[in-house]
């Protein structure tokens, strides 16, 4: 199998836990791509994904697998390893959270590249972004507690993502102090092997991401 990777991706770093959990690492090829909203699309990745995105998987039959979701999917089929668990509650309980946390680092993503514009963000957008991660960490704060009863599965990969975003390029927002379940929780996701081994880190030796600084708090007690 062939993958488009980046070591700086959240959703590639997903794609990297389930392999780790599968035992499927050493069956994939990982093929280096930088790909971003403001860039020309790589001539591989566009000729495997029409959507120009990574993760993109190229099985060993041919098929053209994407995005991460789909591809988890596919590799805990595979496997059989369980993280899209069986029974129907646990299985939509992931699921949702998947999404949630997914929702999240696409907001992240986008707004840091809207921060980066030449001419500026544009302050209605970016506060309603704003508006939405706040929000989606009080739910996942909520969530915490049942996310540390139920089994590693999808929802946790999609949740160490999510926060490994936040710590990557949204450093100076101090998360962890204003949810504490969450912070507990992910103290015990980061130290799983699978995801201590993919941890998101730049080779392209950018240095700090000023751009994010300042944009993102949570210290309004109120909205908690």
């Amino acid at each position: 199998m062939k993958l488009h990777w980046s070591p700086r991706s959240p959703y590639v770093r997903k794609v990297m836990i389930v392999l780790h959990e599968t035992g499927l690492l050493d069956q994939v090829e990982l093929s280096r791509n930088v790909v971003a909203l403001h860039m020309s699309t790589p001539d591989p990745v566009l000729a495997d994904n029409p959507l120009g995105k990574i993760p993109t998987l190229v099985t060993e039959n041919g098929a053209r697998l994407f995005d991460s979701r789909v591809i988890c999917e596919h590799l805990d089929l595979r496997a059989g390893t369980g993280l899209f668990p069986a029974d129907r509650e646990a299985r939509m309980a992931h699921l949702t959270w998947q999404a949630l946390a997914d929702g999240m680092t696409d907001i992240l993503l986008l707004w840091r590249t809207e921060l980066s514009r030449e001419t500026g963000p544009w302050e209605a957008v970016t506060a309603g972004w704003r508006t939405k991660v706040r929000a989606s960490m009080a739910r996942l704060e909520v969530e915490a507690g049942r996310m540390a009863e139920l089994p590693f599965g999808i929802g946790h990969v999609a949740l160490a993502c999510a926060l490994g975003q936040l710590d990557f390029r949204w450093s100076d927002c101090a998360w962890r102090g204003h949810f504490p379940r969450l912070a507990a929780l992910f103290a015990t996701l980061e130290a799983r092997p699978s995801v201590a081994a993919t941890a998101v880190r730049d080779d392209q030796d950018s240095g700090p991401d000023e751009v994010t600084r300042g944009q993102l708090d949570f210290s309004d007690a109120a909205f908690l």
